[in-house]
């Protein structure tokens, strides 16, 4: 019970100084990423970060210098060294260490069962060192080390949250060389960076990719399916678009009628965006749901494809309502496409799994002494 409740004031400490030291503001300042937090779970690292270093026995550069010298020996690297390393690097010449550490163990240990991939990642995630990470993943030496899809996602997405599409893709063509199957996130990923990119050959990856997703079975995101529409609409495939489009199944969502506003104003259906409009202002949904808000860019767009044909007036009328009613906001589409999904929260998941380790490690003793 004592330790328990140690380990509780423990969580409450390392919350309190991260959020008093800034430590949980690198991704909340970040720009674009396409990976809830639940998914990162970077806040749960930086909590292990503080608790590692508060039980770590003698001082950080005690350890750091014992860990070199290790190595200088040709030692082995133990997997609890190469946690503790994870969690102790603050710095850039940290992470010299850590790469050495890490290379050193996956040489003796290629086939090592610990996922020590997504904790290198979430480490270059918080200290913002991108090129490290790319330079680590995509090293042949270290095939095998990033063996699961959740560290190409973290890595994809810092790209993509730094604007390194191509870099992005690269790292999309190892996983798929290391036949490493593509979550849901990863399309959604992979397309926001074609769609990003807005090139002819980023547009032949994106469908290429959908059409082999669709076959294997693979799930694709609405989120993802609508990067496709709203590619294939820059690329002027306004047939691909609406193809794509219909492949989604739930529609009932704002970046779903936005992209159905102006896939239909693109494609020269002026008559049938109007109609949607109305019927979406007369709608007799609940008040709890909502009517559909417009982004200002789409109703731009309308106004001025509908300059000089026969249904102007009618557009000018339906964007008139849908400015009196509130519904026309500044969102941009591509906010709306590049949003961070809303995951689960998960504030002290290490701690709490600690607990219960504790709890049952207590269970156990008790049995013992009975």
């Amino acid at each position: 019970m004592a330790l328990q409740r140690g380990l509780s004031r423990c969580a409450r400490f390392a919350l309190q100084f991260s959020l008093d030291s800034g430590c949980f503001k690198c991704r909340a300042g970040a720009k674009r990423h396409l990976l809830s937090e639940d998914l990162v779970r970077l806040q749960d690292f930086q909590l292990k970060k503080l608790y590692t270093a508060r039980h770590l026995p003698g001082t950080k550069s005690h350890f750091f210098e014992a860990l070199n010298q290790k190595m200088e020996r040709n030692e082995l690297i133990l997997q609890e060294d190469l946690k503790q390393v994870l969690h102790l690097c603050q710095s850039p010449e940290d992470m010299v260490t850590v790469r050495n550490a890490i290379y050193r163990y996956h040489e003796v240990n290629p086939n090592s069962t610990y996922r020590f991939g997504p904790l290198f990642m979430r480490l270059c995630y918080e200290l913002r060192m991108e090129d490290v990470a790319l330079g680590t993943i995509t090293d042949q030496k270290l095939k095998g080390f990033f063996s699961e899809k959740t560290s190409f996602n973290i890595m994809m997405d810092m790209l993509f949250t730094k604007g390194s599409y191509e870099s992005a893709l690269k790292v999309m063509r190892e996983m798929k060389s290391q036949g490493i199957t593509f979550s849901k996130e990863t399309f959604t990923l992979v397309f926001a960076t074609c769609y990003k990119l807005n090139t002819p050959s980023s547009y032949h990856i994106c469908l290429t990719l959908m059409e082999k997703g669709q076959t294997k079975g693979n799930p694709i995101p609405t989120q993802a399916y609508c990067c496709a529409v709203a590619l294939a609409l820059k690329q002027n495939d306004t047939k691909r678009a609406q193809i794509i489009y219909y492949q989604i199944l739930n529609k009932n969502n704002r970046l779903c009628g936005n992209l159905k506003v102006l896939m239909l104003v693109l494609a020269g259906s002026i008559e049938d965006a109007v109609a949607y409009l109305k019927k979406t202002l007369s709608s007799k949904s609940p008040s709890f749901i909502g009517k559909l808000n417009i982004s200002q860019e789409v109703v731009d767009v309308l106004r001025e494809k509908s300059v000089g044909g026969p249904w102007e007036v009618e557009a000018q009328e339906v964007v008139m309502q849908l400015q009196e009613a509130g519904h026309v906001i500044k969102q941009s589409m591509d906010e709306m496409l590049c949003h961070t999904p809303q995951g689960k929260l998960r504030p002290l998941g290490f701690f709490d799994e600690e607990k219960k380790r504790q709890r049952n490690s207590l269970k156990t003793s008790t049995l013992l002494s009975q």
